[in-house]
């Protein structure tokens, strides 16, 4: 799923918070040292960020405007300060929700996978990009790319991962993929789409992407 970067002094309530999105599939980063979080940062490189505000050394307002110095990465603010000024400082910082302590975990996990589904899952046809869960496909150039690194594919491959990024979320079956492939029901190869597919899913390997296509058995594909 998404790499997600808790900067909480709380041991406690960041155990917790970690707990919560491990349990979505998240890959969790909990920030120990509060004096090398941007060095931590450019190292994980996360897709969301949690940020407290009261934190020692400096407060979460300066760590908000370090980030945003080199990094677009959606924000949110975990914090007991609820003043109007705290919120309109975050939110002018670059921050992208404010959540006020204590909350629900249940609640938090929700905002979170909202605003990751609102940042990374989206249709950009003006530049035929096809973007889920921070993998971006071009159908302009074959290529996929993933956290910084990328693989090409062939003309059959780029349109079964097309229709099955499409339909993400949604059982895709081998007979509409081949039929996607040679547009007729006459030219079915059942071996040539299991050869396309395995190709697929090496390359994806390549780029750290080893379960995204899922396997339905007796039914097809699935990109979750």
């Amino acid at each position: 799923m998404f790499k997600i970067m808790i900067i909480e002094d709380d041991i406690a309530l960041k155990n917790q918070i970690g707990e919560g999105l491990s349990r979505w599939g998240h890959t969790i980063h909990k920030i120990n040292d509060l004096e090398k979080i941007i060095e931590e940062f450019k190292s994980f490189e996360p897709q969301l960020v949690l940020l407290d505000i009261n934190l020692p050394f400096y407060d979460g307002f300066h760590w908000c405007n370090e980030i945003r110095k080199i990094s677009k990465v959606p924000i949110i603010f975990i914090s007991s300060r609820n003043s109007n000024m705290d919120v309109i400082m975050g939110v002018n910082l670059g921050a992208d929700d404010y959540i006020q302590k204590p909350f629900s975990i249940d609640v938090l996990v929700a905002k979170v996978n909202a605003l990751l589904r609102r940042t990374y899952n989206f249709v950009d046809n003006s530049s035929d990009k096809i973007v889920h869960n921070g993998v971006t496909l071009d159908l302009s150039t074959a290529v996929v790319s993933y956290d910084n690194n990328s693989i090409e594919l062939t003309k059959n491959e780029l349109k079964i991962l097309h229709e099955l990024m499409k339909n993400k979320s949604q059982i895709v079956s081998r007979d509409k993929l081949m039929k996607k492939l040679w547009d007729s029901d006459w030219f079915v190869d059942d071996n040539t789409l299991t050869v396309n597919i395995n190709r697929i899913r090496s390359k994806l390997k390549e780029i750290d992407l080893d379960n995204f296509i899922e396997t339905k058995r007796g039914l097809g594909y699935i990109i979750l």
